[in-house]
């Protein structure tokens, strides 16, 4: 969240949420709602500044505090050994039985547009800082390996089936 933050700098819990939707969001999930309370509660721990619209929505405002930008550097030059979180619903079904070919034609059609639009956002979208466009990079990889992985077991079934 403090990295959302310092993109957005000042930022709105709902601007967070809208920009965490188009990009972090893509390869770690989060509920919505944690944007929101983790907001207050980084707030709380003196990581970021909290400040009100003083008329209409009275919207909150955040920024980093010296304290929250310490706390981002410091994460981001840790060298902790992380391991890939790899949650994938449809993997899980085809390991359970799902039918495969409808599974496929399924995942097929989702990680195909999910590569049209990363795709069209590296061509076409804004400037982003050398770290967005590689993860972005890394997820165009991930995207083209899945759909040449559905096109595989799509082909596979329709084998088996003797079409």
């Amino acid at each position: 969240m403090l990295g959302l933050v310092e993109v957005l700098e000042p930022a709105t819990p709902y601007a967070l949420k809208q920009f965490a939707g188009i990009s972090v969001f893509n390869f770690w999930t989060l509920p919505h709602t944690q944007v929101y309370t983790e907001c207050s509660r980084l707030a709380a721990a003196g990581y970021l500044t909290e400040d009100r619209e003083s008329e209409g929505r009275r919207r909150r405002i955040y920024r980093l505090t010296d304290e929250g930008r310490a706390a981002l550097d410091r994460w981001r030059s840790s060298a902790d050994d992380n391991r890939l979180e790899y949650r994938d619903e449809a993997m899980l079904k085809l390991f359970f039985g799902a039918p495969a070919p409808e599974l496929a034609e399924t995942e097929l059609a989702a990680h195909a547009g999910r590569l049209e639009e990363y795709e069209t956002l590296h061509r076409d979208g804004p400037k982003m800082a050398a770290g967005m466009r590689l993860a972005l990079e890394a997820g165009i990889a991930l995207e083209r390996e899945y759909v040449r992985f559905w096109e595989r077991v799509r082909e596979q079934a329709r084998a088996a089936a003797g079409r």
